[in-house]
C-alpha cells in the first residue's frame, strides 16, 4: 500500500468514527445541550463540526505519515499507532458520555485520560515524523478547550 492510500485509509477511518460519534450528539444538541447552563466562552454550535472535521483529517494525515514508515521503524511505529487507536477510541466515547448518557462529570474524567494519549500520541508522532507531531498539537489544543469547556459545564450545572 502506498503512502496516500495509508493516509486516505485512516482519514477516512477518522471521519467515520467522527461521524459516529455525531450521531449519539445530534438529538442531545437540540433537546438536552441547550438545557444546560454553559459559560460565557461556549462556542457556537456550528464551531464543533467544523472544527472536529478539520482536525479528524489532521489526525488521519499524521496516522497516515506514520503508518508509512512502518517498513523502517515497525515496533515504535506500531507502538504508537495502538496509542492513537486508544486515543481515537476514547475521543469517540467522549460523546456518548457526555451527550449520550447526559453526564458531564464522567465525560470530563473521561477527556483528562483522552488529553493524556493524545499527549501521549503527539510525542510518539514526532518520534517518527516531525509534521505527525505538529499536526497533533491543534488537536492537542482543542481537547484542552474542550476540557476545560467540559469541566465548565459540569460545574455550572451540579
Amino acid at each position: 500500500m502506498n503512502k496516500i492510500t495509508k493516509i486516505l485509509t485512516i482519514v477516512v477511518t477518522c471521519l467515520a468514527i467522527g461521524y459516529y460519534a455525531s450521531t449519539v450528539t445530534q438529538s442531545a444538541i437540540t433537546n438536552w445541550y441547550p438545557t444546560l447552563i454553559k459559560p460565557s466562552f461556549n462556542p457556537p454550535n456550528w464551531v464543533f463540526a467544523r472544527v472536529w472535521s478539520l482536525l479528524y483529517v489532521m489526525m488521519g494525515v499524521a496516522a497516515g505519515l506514520v503508518w508509512d514508515r512502518i517498513d523502517y521503524e515497525q515496533e515504535i511505529v506500531k507502538k504508537a499507532l495502538i496509542v492513537f487507536a486508544v486515543q481515537l477510541g476514547l475521543n469517540a466515547l467522549w460523546s456518548y458520555l457526555f451527550f449520550g448518557l447526559h453526564n458531564p462529570l464522567l465525560a470530563l474524567i473521561e477527556i483528562v485520560i483522552l488529553w493524556l494519549l493524545v499527549y501521549e500520541t503527539y510525542i510518539q508522532f514526532s518520534k517518527i515524523n516531525k509534521i505527525s507531531g505538529y499536526l497533533f498539537l491543534p488537536y492537542l489544543a482543542w481537547v484542552s478547550f474542550a476540557m476545560v469547556l467540559n469541566g465548565s459545564i459540569w460545574w455550572l450545572n451540579r
